[in-house]
């Protein structure tokens, strides 16, 4: 009897080191000082770059989730990097994670650890395969499969002009997922930077297709939040929770794509030109929860585009549930302190810090 125990342990404990061989060996590790795109891509000998990485999950065969851990860094991106495997199949318990190496919440981040990336490649990209025609555009990251996640980054957007000339918008775009009939797309704990005239974020989450959540994000001085763009029916299973979205000169919402189930709550919007744009022939309505809009110069808008942002429609397209505040004058306190690890979040105690916006999910 003692025997068959011991045969049923050492079984079960040599299933449990597989099962951990096995995620180690679908996890990538990229480290943008100390890599080589010819290493193995394990914590020891991690690949440079992050192309790197997703050639070798767009060339895998299989099943399983995969985790792709960026050190923190800087990655400049020549080249857009796009993940889209065709013969690696992921589920919703089965993931593809991009995600920095240190999150938000454990002991040891601070904002500078961040994995920072930056598109540094030329604005010649032709998207859907048409020519662009308002002076050229980028993607950085495009997602192209399901069930993905993308967690804890700090991403910039490009060193160029923005508008050299009247009827040109140059523009990059740093996370995009065009198929429009994919699946389950997560942005977390992401930290979005831009600057108008210094480095340019155009808009944040460009992302068609169903169940697109956007949550814990930071969007600070950049152009647009976040766009649903388009999918073969109305999207659902999305939503936008826990963000903040402060100083943009865009909108913070495009709710282009979205079904009627659309969850937007527990947002802090401040100082953004427009909250909330629509589709020019949607007639859908919206609801907001446990959120706060704090100085804009447009409530709900329709139509616009890369060029512009359309004109002022209804503002009862936006139906307001429990604790909604909207002020059209007026912001929000930031904290601007480098060093704090709240930097660029409601400073705690002033209006909104109650609502947990921002990149941490433990309080």
């Amino acid at each position: 009897m003692k025997t068959l125990k011991s045969i049923i342990i050492t079984l079960l404990i040599v299933f449990v080191m597989s099962a951990v061989v096995v995620a180690q060996k679908n996890d990538i590790y990229v480290n943008p000082d100390t890599g080589n795109d010819q290493n193995a891509g394990s914590k020891e000998q991690p690949v440079k770059t992050l192309n790197e990485a997703a050639k070798r999950v767009n060339e895998s065969n299989g099943t399983g989730a995969v985790t792709i851990f960026l050190s923190e860094g800087i990655y400049g991106l020549s080249a857009t990097v796009t993940f889209h495997p065709v013969n690696w199949h992921f589920s919703k318990d089965q993931r593809l994670t991009i995600r920095a190496a240190i999150l938000p919440d454990d002991e040891d981040w601070n904002p500078g650890r961040m994995p920072v990336i930056v598109s540094t490649m030329p604005l010649d990209f032709k998207p859907n395969g048409r020519q662009d025609p308002l002076g050229g555009a980028s993607y950085g990251i495009q997602i192209e499969t399901s069930f993905v996640t993308i967690q804890g980054l700090r991403v910039l957007g490009t060193p160029v002009h923005e508008r050299p000339k009247e009827g040109m918008v140059r523009r990059n775009y740093p996370i995009v997922r065009e198929g429009r009939n994919l699946d389950d797309l997560r942005i977390t704990q992401c930290l979005f930077v831009g600057d108008e005239l210094v480095i340019p974020n155009h808009l944040g989450v460009l992302a068609s297709g169903q169940g697109i959540v956007v949550d814990h994000c930071v969007f600070y001085k950049c152009k647009d939040a976040v766009v649903y763009w388009f999918s073969d029916k109305p999207a659902e299973r999305c939503e936008m929770h826990h963000n903040l979205m402060i100083d943009n000169y865009g909108a913070a919402v495009w709710s282009w794509t979205v079904a009627d189930d659309f969850k937007y709550y527990n947002n802090v919007v401040s100082n953004n030109n427009v909250f909330w744009e629509v589709g020019r022939d949607d007639s859908r309505t919206y609801t907001i929860t446990n959120s706060i809009v704090v100085g804009y110069n447009s409530l709900v808008n329709k139509g616009g585009g890369a060029f512009g942002y359309g004109e002022p429609t209804d503002p009862k397209r936006l139906k307001y549930g429990n604790d909604v505040i909207i002020k059209k004058e007026g912001s929000l306190e930031i904290e601007k302190d480098q060093t704090k690890r709240n930097y660029l979040h409601l400073i705690p105690g002033t209006l909104g810090a109650d609502l947990g916006a921002g990149l941490f999910i433990k309080n």
